[in-house]
């Protein structure tokens, strides 16, 4: 495989609105184009304009596509309606996490996955190895899609003004759902009403050879509404603030979905409604039995010093007991927020633990997650 840095679609049009480029996953991408804060609070207050197109997307065909995806995946994909969305994950035989998932139900027999960038190739080679025996295909489409999100409260008017066909497909819409629309210029997109901002949006899959219209259009659409093109820097912020976790960091291989309170997404089946096997069912059903013996948290600090990844979490003796996974100052709070893995014992909304900021104890309290709800 080549090491060459990858480019989006969309790459002279981030170069055209002046966007700071970095290398990202193996690609090169936006980080920020106005200014972080300005496009956090755009996507809170208005608009904002993603692009997700390093993302990867594995197309999943066959008469036994949905037994496959049910044995591969911690989730029953099996009971996906058509063109329904389900979060879910890929984990290892002992239950450690691979990447997590977006599965698409575009058929009877036709799933789409979105991967993590940093996952993709690892995400199909591991499923390749597990379709063995099924009547279903894994094809790596990534090269062929580009995803363009449009997130904030006024997101869904511009999507459905975007429409020449299937704009009240788009404000019927329900969360985690998807439909086929046609947009201005004669473009087909699948849209999904998704996203990982903790906003209202949509995410557009189309043709990478279309990609720079869409983006076009969009900004068009949008200009009367102040949509603002957003970067990778504020796409961290606002997930963060919405508690959604980000692979490498709150997921990895040594978390099971149970260590990450997210345990409800694993499906071990019912006396009414049975399941089969899947790849890793007996370890997560033993982590499920046992409780994790760490616990994710939000964090809420008064000082100014942020927490960030990797910093030790201090008990009251100043003993490191847990360790930060993400962190920032929240531009929606006004305050620095984190998530971070702390012992059970420590893990009561209230409890106050300390933060090693370069050397200095920084107080947090531990708060539920998320920081930030939509309509809160």
């Amino acid at each position: 495989m080549s090491d060459a840095i990858l480019r989006s679609p969309l790459h002279d049009q981030h170069v055209a609105l002046g966007a700071t480029l970095v290398p990202f996953a193996g690609w090169e991408m936006p980080v920020r184009y106005s200014g972080d804060i300005a496009e956090h609070t755009a996507v809170r207050t208005g608009a904002g304009l993603f692009d997700l197109s390093h993302m990867g997307e594995i197309s999943i065909r066959g008469a036994e596509a949905a037994a496959f995806l049910d044995f591969a995946l911690v989730g029953r994909l099996s009971a996906l309606a058509l063109a329904g969305a389900k979060y879910t994950m890929l984990c290892t035989p002992e239950g450690g996490v691979i990447d997590d998932l977006i599965v698409y139900r575009r058929d009877h027999d036709h799933f789409v996955i979105v991967a993590n960038a940093s996952n993709k190739d690892v995400v199909v080679a591991e499923l390749a190895a597990r379709v063995q025996g099924f009547d279903a295909s894994v094809e790596d489409i990534s090269a062929e899609i580009a995803l363009i999100a449009v997130q904030g409260p006024l997101a869904e008017g511009i999507v459905a003004r975007m429409c020449v066909r299937g704009d009240d497909d788009i404000r019927a819409m329900r969360y985690y759902s998807a439909a086929n629309v046609l947009l201005e210029g004669d473009i087909h997109a699948f849209v999904a009403r998704t996203g990982y901002t903790g906003e209202d949006g949509f995410e557009l899959f189309v043709g990478a050879d279309e990609a720079a219209a869409v983006w076009e259009l969009a900004l068009a659409t949008g200009a009367q509404d102040g949509i603002v093109p957003c970067g990778l820097s504020s796409r961290d912020t606002l997930r963060l603030e919405a508690g959604m976790p980000l692979y490498g960091q709150e997921l990895t291989r040594d978390t099971t979905p149970f260590d990450a309170g997210l345990g409800r997404i694993v499906v071990f089946g019912t006396a009414a409604k049975p399941r089969g096997d899947f790849v890793g069912r007996e370890a997560l059903l033993k982590a499920k039995v046992e409780g994790p013996s760490r616990v994710l948290v939000g964090l809420v600090g008064d000082g100014r010093r942020a927490a960030r990844a990797g910093y030790p979490v201090l008990d009251d003796a100043g003993v490191a007991v847990g360790t930060v996974t993400s962190g920032a100052p929240s531009p929606t709070l006004g305050r620095p927020i984190a998530m971070a893995y702390v012992p059970a014992a420590l893990a009561e909304p209230g409890t106050v633990v300390g933060i090693d900021v370069r050397g200095r104890r920084e107080d947090m309290t531990v708060t539920a997650l998320p920081f930030y709800s939509r309509g809160s």
